[in-house]
């Protein structure tokens, strides 16, 4: 049996992920958070340099496993991985969007923030993990869950432009969140930060820290996004473990990214936009995928001009982005944000 042919026995989908791919695939991605985890351990501000350093590797690493995926699997699965990392690196463009307003709201200190970021960052594979494997047991059980998929990025794409056409913006009212209530009534919580301690001792019994606070409030907002972004990526590909690699890769590099990108965030107004006519996009195509198994004739959308359409409004935003915040003052970091849900 040939690694491109595997097939677990009670499986209709077929995937390149053999268990020695998935056990190494596993391996690395733990190994890339134990290293990033140990980068951190001290926490400091983190320069320009060190935050375009650790982007290029982030950014080396996928394309070159992309090649790999090419190399050893065949042109077609390239592509569908490398559009689904495009896919995913754009959603977590957005979760740095939510991430940036979370770390104003707790008032995070600089030398804080990358710690809380890997926190959001290790909760959101575990969850995307997950929901990646119901995703595959629906695939293989629902006869319509390519339907549902599309539907679920379809009704987001409405939600995602109607709140950026009505100029909704979102705020965060940390005595409004859910988490944050819920945690205050188990236990008490100090006012200040204490580095990256979770809990102290305060009058013999033990309270929790903003820390605490702000690392449960972003893996709250994980919740929300795997949602949206597992589906998205079954979408180009229905290949488990690509669907997995996309996400972690997209995911491991959002640390420094985040420092490349802070000063940019807020000039990327039209990024909702964007991410509206993408998701609407990855929905109707699995909406035609789902029809094309009951009626021949529905035609589908190749992977390939997938990949064109998505780079097209990708640069369309960012122009037209950049465009509309030229004149802006350098030193103006008021942030926008269409809420997604």
């Amino acid at each position: 049996m040939t690694d491109l042919s595997y097939l677990s026995a009670a499986s209709e989908l077929s995937s390149v992920g053999t268990p020695t791919l998935w056990g190494v695939t596993l391996a690395g991605v733990l190994a890339l958070l134990v290293l990033d985890f140990l980068v951190t351990r001290r926490p400091h501000e983190v320069s320009i340099r060190e935050a375009l350093g650790w982007s290029a590797f982030y950014i080396a690493l996928p394309l070159a496993f992309g090649g790999w995926i090419w190399s050893r699997f065949g042109s077609e699965l390239g592509v569908q991985y490398l559009t689904g990392y495009l896919v995913e690196k754009s959603l977590s463009v957005d979760n740095l969007f939510v991430f940036m307003l979370l770390l104003a709201a707790f008032a995070v200190p600089a030398v804080l923030a990358q710690r809380v970021l890997l926190y959001g960052i290790a909760g959101a594979l575990v969850l995307r993990a997950i929901f990646i494997a119901l995703g595959a047991a629906a695939l293989q059980t629902l006869d319509f869950a390519f339907l549902l998929f599309g539907l679920i990025l379809i009704a987001t794409a409405v939600k995602l432009l109607r709140d950026a056409l009505s100029g909704h913006q979102q705020e965060v009212d940390i005595n409004k969140m859910r988490s944050v209530r819920l945690l205050r009534k188990v236990m008490p919580v100090v006012d200040e930060y204490q580095g990256t301690k979770m809990t102290v001792r305060q009058t013999g019994r033990r309270a929790l820290t903003p820390f605490a606070l702000v690392v449960v409030a972003v893996l709250a907002t994980d919740i929300v996004f795997a949602v949206d972004s597992v589906p998205a990526v079954y979408g180009i590909t229905e290949d488990p473990y690509l669907v997995f690699a996309t996400n972690a890769f997209a995911l491991l590099g959002l640390r420094a990214l985040y420092f490349v990108l802070h000063a940019a965030l807020s000039r990327l107004v039209h990024l909702s936009y964007g991410l509206a006519i993408i998701l609407a996009f990855i929905g109707v195509k699995l909406g035609l995928h789902w029809a094309h198994g009951i009626w021949a004739g529905v035609p589908q959308i190749p992977t390939l001009a997938s990949l064109g359409v998505i780079i097209g409004v990708l640069v369309v935003v960012t122009l037209t982005s950049l465009r509309a915040t030229r004149d802006r003052e350098s030193g103006d970091t008021h942030v926008v944000v269409a809420d997604r849900h």
